[in-house]
């Protein structure tokens, strides 16, 4: 454990948050527009570690037709604050197109441009990140029997730093999930690899690809590669019989409304678990109607002209996969008949989803001091504060893996703007900001160096 000792302190925040995705980014707008309203000795201080060069967000994913799923208004703040100089509006303001996007008549932008908004909005609150630092350590600052503070150590090559808060937030995202045994190499691939792998393909005229999965990733994927592929076969393997479409009506949409994250907090256990069966369908291994149709036009209009490249493995599941000398071999197997098919193929590409990382991983023994459900699975309160021992008197709080206690907006942009509003909330309520002790530059106005 950590003692603080007189002149050796490192630089104290009212927050530190851990990871730089939309969510913290968000984080961040929140603490700089309440800054902006307050005096300088009600300013929240705060900085954020983030383990990228740079700002990105599902870059392997950014496909050039490929759109959100989510309407534009709910970008990182304007659920929050409409007039914010952050909204999508505003960034379409500054770049010239917000009459060419209200004639567009479209509430579901580009995916590479709302990328585009989100490194606009992240570049406004650069001075509150250090990119390229990695979060190694998380230890208890103890004095008498109480946990006053946390100190963040972070790594850049060989600079290390060190910074103390009073609060955390973390928002460290979700993690590529790959089949049980299955690993990435430079012929099977996660389809958050795609676009940065895809170019090392060109010139090599690929003659098949095997692209496994049923939700929207995989969908876009098989359409992608057999659109920039067009000698190549593309084979779509899932346990389905066909692509489920995503259920984006009015009334079930109301599932991501923040008054819904009240209603699904408060619910009974077997409660929340129906919520998510009846509901799954709006988020989950789900695709938009219209790449359905799309696809299923394009694999007819093959069949009629006699040059099919379009397959579909339906009711089968990847059974084995081993890379050979010059591909991959993958085994699929039907689920009706027991047949086993191989396809030797260029490249697997697995859309099988993401995980939440584990959140609490980073924090070492502090971790012992957050309680967990008779599930194992993290206590969490309303305001996405960890439950902890009445001894630790920081906050802890996730934007992320809280599923099972806030419902299905847990790790969506849905909620985001709400949230961090919340959280922000939370740590003003709780007092937690000492004036006495409040963040003074030390050495090179960076941090404690060790």
């Amino acid at each position: 454990m950590s003692q603080a000792l007189p002149g050796d302190a490192p630089l104290i925040h009212d927050l530190i948050g851990i990871g730089f995705g939309p969510s913290n980014v968000a984080m961040a707008i929140a603490l700089s527009e309440h800054n902006a309203r307050v005096g300088r000795q009600e300013a929240v201080t705060a900085h954020f570690f983030e383990q990228q060069p740079s700002f990105g967000w599902h870059r392997g994913m950014l496909i050039d037709d490929a759109t959100m799923q989510v309407s534009f208004l709910k970008d990182l703040v304007t659920l929050r604050n409409p007039s914010s100089e952050y909204t999508f509006l505003r960034y379409l303001q500054s770049k010239g197109r917000l009459i060419d996007f209200v004639n567009h008549k479209n509430f579901f932008p580009l995916r590479v441009e709302f990328h585009d908004y989100f490194e606009w909005a992240a570049a406004k609150v650069d001075d509150m990140v250090s990119y390229g630092h990695e979060v190694v350590a998380v230890e208890p600052v103890v004095r008498d029997g109480v946990v006053e503070y946390l100190d963040v150590t972070a790594r850049s090559g060989d600079e290390v730093v060190v910074h103390r808060a009073r609060n955390l937030v973390i928002g460290t995202g979700l993690r590529p999930l790959m089949p049980e045994g299955v690993e990435r190499t430079d012929r099977i691939w996660h389809n958050s690899d795609l676009l940065a792998k895809v170019d090392g393909l060109e010139g090599a005229n690929p003659s098949r690809f095997v692209v496994v999965g049923a939700g929207q990733s995989a969908a876009e994927n098989v359409a992608y590669l057999h659109r920039r592929f067009p000698q190549a076969e593309v084979c779509a393997v899932f346990s389905r019989y066909g692509y489920s479409p995503a259920d984006d009506s009015s009334f079930a949409n109301r599932i991501f409304d923040p008054q819904a994250v009240d209603e699904y907090f408060s619910a009974p256990e077997d409660v929340k678990r129906r919520l998510m069966d009846y509901h799954g369908n709006t988020n989950y291994s789900v695709v938009d109607i219209d790449l359905i149709d799309d696809l299923y036009r394009q694999a007819y209009q093959e069949k009629v002209l006699g040059t099919e490249r379009l397959r579909f493995l339906n009711v089968s599941r990847l059974t084995d996969i081993e890379q050979t000398t010059d591909g991959v071999r993958a085994t699929v197997r039907s689920l009706v008949t027991g047949e086993e098919t191989q396809l030797d193929a260029d490249v697997v590409v697995c859309a099988t989803g993401y995980q939440q990382a584990d959140g609490l991983g980073l924090l070492g023994e502090v971790a012992d001091r957050c309680h967990r459900d008779e599930q194992g699975r993290v206590r969490v309160e309303r305001d996405y504060r960890v439950a902890t021992d009445a001894e630790l008197r920081c906050g802890i709080y996730l934007q992320g893996g809280t599923e099972h206690t806030h419902g299905i907006t847990s790790s969506l942009l849905s909620n985001t703007a709400i949230r961090v509003g919340e959280i922000l909330d939370s740590i003003l309520d709780r007092n937690l900001k000492a004036a006495p002790e409040a963040a003074q530059p030390i050495a090179d106005g960076v941090g404690s160096v060790r």
